[in-house]
């Protein structure tokens, strides 16, 4: 890439007529992905809803999800979280400094160590998986097909982490769309498998209870074996691009080198916040699956109470917890990682380069625009999906057995997790900004702090009558106090980065999201407001909800003055061009 193609954040300040137009290189980086990340996503919700359709909340739904969640813990673990993060500024620095051959080998040496950590961890988690499984009570018959499951499919550990960090070689080469595509393969893969094979397995609801929940077991088995194929599919997409910029494979490459060294050093931090976090993720499945009744394997009677040293308590959380639980956070991660993911995944090459040139000037006007941008996104997102809950339910997640009472309580939690939209938001770009920094311990501190006020928070509600919704409420606010606090430390680090303008900007934002909710709670009295809970009306609803309010939004938004609007529109259309 020239110097003429290198995107504005990163050029000299004498380029950098005003904060907005500096920003705008970054943000057209994020529109790109948000448009491949829509895509996956609403493949991802054909996935649910196919998902749902043949599985509804059953008990081979409940295993297949908590085992599919191990190897997307290590995802976010590794390929995402703790070496990619060091990596990338790093790479970036190599780039800058080195030449193109001594930073390829430094890719390619960081390649051949995340390889060979996530095969010994594959080796020693199958050991682990096989022994869970020879000793395990064969009457918690969802936990002991977990087991199974989660050992077909940990060998994707390799394949999904080393997909995103190839990914994160070609985003510092400003390379974001094959990497932000690729998630739909894996998409496309799940509904074919489940669509087909729940068509070939004839499941359907008026099947037996034992008969279906059979077939259903056997599509899990399937789904899990196909999730490998769509692994080794996703590396395959990527090659291309990666030969373009220059990386090659090289296992023959040096991997103890200096510069992996520090790679090493700087994930450390990096590795135990996210480990705190996704052990944060287990136990919360682990709750879900200790502390919701369940159905006994024998008797195919419900299981209401559980005995421990002696002591007999009810389960709090009604049986499918965790389906239902898994369907509300996949809801409310759809607008997350639509724009605010895509959004820090774009600025954080840009952050990066700024700390390594200590342009504190460029540093502080790009975080200010990423966190302006992504509470632009953040805080309507967390009104209008309040709005939405229940339509969207019916419309995308509502078949097979699902009741009106899953409908409840899905929407009940989603509407708790949907709360701190803005706060998970935020944090992406926070954390992305003590990376580049070289400061991964404070996200490690302030992650610990997580985890705790979660369990604080969470454990005593469930046995209120929140129930499962408890857990969204610990969730809600752990992530809002960290986002609040992590910004004020942020301003502590680096100095005034513009916080009381973005406090001012939140504000009119708010009031923006304010007016959309009037509107939206206005249009529901209208006469010609279709009631009932069928599909058609609960369309009906969400597109004139979406509609009315999205336009409030924006209008309110141009109206209050907001310049991050005008940034994010297209160049055309931007006033003065």
């Amino acid at each position: 890439m020239s110097d003429s193609e290198l995107p504005i954040p990163i050029l000299t300040t004498a380029l950098l007529p005003s904060p907005a137009s500096a920003d705008r290189s970054f943000l057209s980086h994020a529109k790109v992905i948000s448009a491949l990340t829509l895509l996956s996503r609403i493949f991802g919700q054909l996935r649910e809803t196919v998902l749902a359709a043949f599985l509804d909340t059953s008990i081979a739904a409940t295993a297949f999800r908590a085992a599919f969640a191990v190897p997307n813990m290590f995802r976010k673990l590794f390929g995402e979280g703790a070496l990619s993060a060091a990596f990338i500024p790093l790479y970036a620095k190599s780039l800058k400094e080195n030449s193109p051959e001594q930073a390829r080998a430094f890719a390619a040496a960081s390649v051949n160590l995340l390889t060979l950590i996530l095969i010994a961890i594959t080796l020693i988690g199958e050991t682990i998986l096989i022994g869970l499984i020879l000793f395990a009570d064969p009457q918690r018959e969802s936990f002991v097909l977990m087991l199974k499951l989660s050992a077909i499919m940990l060998p994707y550990v390799v394949l999904i982490c080393l997909t995103a960090f190839l990914s994160g070689i070609l985003q510092v080469h400003r390379q974001f769309a094959l990497p932000a595509a690729a998630p739909v393969l894996l998409n496309v893969i799940h509904i074919a498998v489940t669509g087909c094979g729940g068509l070939l397995l004839g499941i359907t609801a008026a099947t037996n209870n034992n008969a279906r929940l059979a077939k259903q077991t056997t599509l899990t088995y399937w789904l899990a074996a196909m999730v490998l194929f769509a692994g080794v599919a996703q590396i395959a997409l990527l090659l291309p691009a990666l030969k373009k910029v220059g990386f090659r494979f090289c296992f023959r490459e040096s991997i103890w080198t200096p510069q992996v060294k520090q790679m090493l050093r700087m994930s450390v931090p990096v590795a135990m916040a996210a480990g705190v976090l996704q052990i944060s993720v287990l136990m919360d499945i682990g709750i879900s699956l200790v502390l919701a009744r369940d159905i006994d394997k024998h008797t195919q009677l419900l299981i209401t109470d559980l005995s421990i040293a002696g002591h007999t308590f009810q389960l709090p959380m009604a049986l499918g917890a965790l389906t239902r639980l898994n369907m509300a956070q996949m809801l409310y991660q759809f607008p997350l990682g639509i724009f605010a993911i895509a959004l820090a995944t774009a600025i954080f090459p840009g952050l990066s380069s700024d700390a390594l040139e200590h342009d504190r000037r460029r540093f502080n006007q790009t975080l200010k625009a990423g966190i302006e941008a992504t509470l632009f996104e953040g805080i309507a997102a967390s009104v209008g999906l309040i709005l939405v809950a229940e339509p969207t339910i019916r419309i995308l997640l509502k078949y097979g057995t699902m009741t009106e009472q899953d409908v409840h309580l899905i929407a009940r939690s989603l509407i708790v997790y949907a709360s701190a939209i803005w706060a998970y938001s935020m944090l992406q770009i926070i954390n992305r900004a003590y990376y580049a920094l070289h400061d991964t311990k404070t996200p490690f501190i302030m992650a610990v702090v997580n985890i705790v006020l979660n369990l604080v928070v969470e454990l005593p509600l469930l046995w209120t009558s929140l129930g499962e919704s408890g857990m969204a409420v610990g969730t809600a606010v752990s992530f809002s106090v960290q986002a609040i606090v992590m910004l004020w430390m942020l301003k502590g680090r680096i100095g005034d980065f513009g916080i009381g303008k973005i406090g001012a900007a939140a504000a009119r934002m708010l009031l923006a999201a304010a007016a959309m909710a009037c509107v939206c709670v206005a249009i529901q009295y209208l006469p010609f407001w279709p009631s009932g809970t069928g599909k058609l009306a609960a369309l009906i609803q969400l597109l004139s909800l979406m509609v009315f309010g999205g336009l409030t939004y924006l209008l309110t938004c141009h109206l209050l003055g907001l310049r991050i609007l005008q940034d994010l529109l297209p160049t055309r259309f931007r006033q003065g061009q």
